[in-house]
């Protein structure tokens, strides 16, 4: 999808990504997290007249990529090739995903420029060759400290486990390029210090600052025991280190060495959004590699939590990763969306249950949201033909509510577009949709249409007038986070005609009040959230 803030051509898009991720299996509820996450918040900006790029991707080298696809009888590309075009790209359709960009590091356009970069660091002096020695575990595609290791109980007595992927790790040797990350920790914290804002939330700020002021060892940034990967530009013997591949695709995709002028409006990220068990990659290894190489860090790197069942992190290794699809088949994908982003505090860990969906799905979508949307077009039907009638009788109840509107709009665009706090924003419209069914239950429209006074007419087109305005601007307020709910609403509404494209609404226009005009053709469309019974 192209981006919409045409009216800022020439500044600087607001970039933001999702870490590439691995295709070694499908996607489960942990990757569907971030990359909703991201949606939303670029979704924002552009309702807010801003240009915007979304780039999210796949990771396809290093071991682990390999030796699955060894297991499944394939090479590591046809595994690859397979798993993002049956698995992955589908999957962020079928979420109504609108990335502007979907990178692979299979590539060319992305292998040729991280030779350049990495042959760029070799010529500036901060490679060299060496030899190193430690416990190494695939999963991560990282070496470990011997201090974060666990001890294996059961079948993995007498082993060290990795602490993320509860299994044994395994000892490694090899002669490696290193790059010199020890003579960066300084730089590093003075960076942190003077953008308190780069690392978020602070939890995630402390941790690596902490890590950072123990000191940095150099990073072997090549391996030379398989060959799934970019080859070393200088000796082909050795593989680029995954990492380093997979983090310059931050770069690569917006024109890094190929379109210097796209790069300049584009890099660096905004936002990088990223899971807590990758920040360090991205905190301390990112930045150092574009301070060697005289680039522009990115502005803010966010930590997500994980989301946890029973405890324990969603995902394969520990036997509890669920398929996105399983949920969206039942709730559909716009509560899907709408669940992840309000009942999680982006940042935080979160945990997941059927039963909790359940009932904020039953309360506040369907109950709330989608019961109050019905009502008033159906009493705009019934008592006005489904023309919109003008409110000319407003008084203190109309002023609440265009008030609690403007309250709502502001806070949730500071919430969602400044501070990514996702479920405070969603929380605020859904405060001010409260607000609205408690006025129409105060009014009581419906006793009011048995007084054929011109008074009681007047009021009782102010108070549909009313609903129908605030439904208005719930749909521009909530278009980032269930843009197909939106779109019915925008439509049973008789908005576009008057207004334009829902797309089209600017979030500071989403608090103004008066914008839909009396006059326009109210229908009763599809229930907006049926009742699960329904959905099975």
């Amino acid at each position: 999808m192209a981006a919409t803030g045409t009216e800022q051509t020439g500044s600087k898009a607001y970039y933001v990504t999702t870490p590439i991720y691995y295709v070694n299996d499908a996607p489960h509820l942990g990757h569907a997290y971030t990359t909703v996450a991201g949606d939303v918040l670029t979704r924002w900006h552009r309702q807010r007249g801003e240009k915007v790029w979304y780039l999210t991707g796949t990771d396809e080298h290093g071991q682990k990529i390999m030796r699955t696809a060894e297991a499944n009888g394939v090479s590591p590309q046809e595994w690859c090739d397979k798993l993002v075009e049956e698995a992955w790209k589908p999957l962020w359709e079928h979420l109504d995903i609108r990335n502007d960009d979907f990178i692979r590091t299979t590539e060319k356009r992305h292998t040729e420029r991280v030779r350049e970069f990495v042959q760029d660091l070799y010529d500036k002096g901060e490679i060299y060759q060496g030899g190193y020695e430690g416990p190494y575990c695939v999963g991560c595609e990282e070496y470990k400290t011997y201090g974060e290791l666990l001890d294996g109980e059961g079948e993995f007595a007498g082993q060290k486990l990795c602490p993320i992927h509860r299994s044994p790790v395994e000892m490694l040797q090899e002669e490696n390029y290193f790059f010199k990350l020890s003579e960066y920790g300084p730089k590093l914290l003075e960076h942190y210090e003077r953008h308190p804002e780069f690392i978020q939330p602070e939890s995630a700020r402390n941790e690596i600052v902490n890590f950072v002021r123990q000191g940095l060892d150099d990073l072997s940034i090549s391996r030379s025991t398989f060959d799934w990967g970019v080859k070393v530009p200088w000796d082909d013997k050795h593989v680029i280190y995954v990492w380093i591949d997979a983090l310059l695709n931050y770069a690569t995709a917006v024109g890094y060495g190929a379109d210097q002028e796209r790069f300049e409006r584009t890099f660096p990220a905004d936002v990088h959004l990223v899971g807590k068990d990758i920040l360090r990659f991205h905190t301390v290894i990112w930045p150092a590699m574009l301070m060697a190489n005289g680039l522009p860090l990115p502005g803010k790197i966010v930590a997500n939590g994980w989301l946890m069942v029973g405890g324990e992190k969603m995902s394969k290794s520990n036997l509890t990763g669920i398929s996105p699809q399983q949920l969206t088949e039942h709730f559909g994908v716009d509560a899907y969306r709408w669940y992840f982003m309000r009942a999680i505090a982006f940042g935080q860990d979160g945990s997941f249950s059927w039963e909790d969906f359940s009932a904020r799905y039953t309360s506040e979508l369907a109950n709330d949201y989608g019961n109050l949307a019905s009502r008033v077009a159906a009493m705009v039907g019934k008592y006005f033909g489904g023309t919109l009638p003008e409110a000319t009788a407003s008084g203190d109840a109309e002023q609440a509510v265009v008030d609690g509107l403007a309250q709502a709009a502001a806070r949730a665009d500071e919430r969602i577009g400044d501070e990514l706090d996702f479920a405070g924003g969603i929380a605020a419209v859904f405060e001010f949709i409260k607000q609205v069914n408690g006025y129409l239950t105060e009014q009581a429209p419906w006793k009011v249409a048995k007084d054929d006074s011109p008074e009681a007419q007047a009021r009782l087109a102010t108070i549909l007038y009313t609903a129908a305005e605030s439904l208005r601007a719930c749909a521009v307020l909530l278009n980032a986070v269930m843009p197909e709910s939106s779109a019915k609403l925008w439509e049973s509404l008789g908005a576009e005609p008057h207004l334009g494209p829902l797309a089209d609404q600017r979030i500071a226009d989403a608090g103004r009040w008066g914008l839909l005009p009396a006059g326009a053709t109210v229908t009763k469309g599809a229930v907006l959230f049926p009742r699960l019974e329904e959905t099975k």
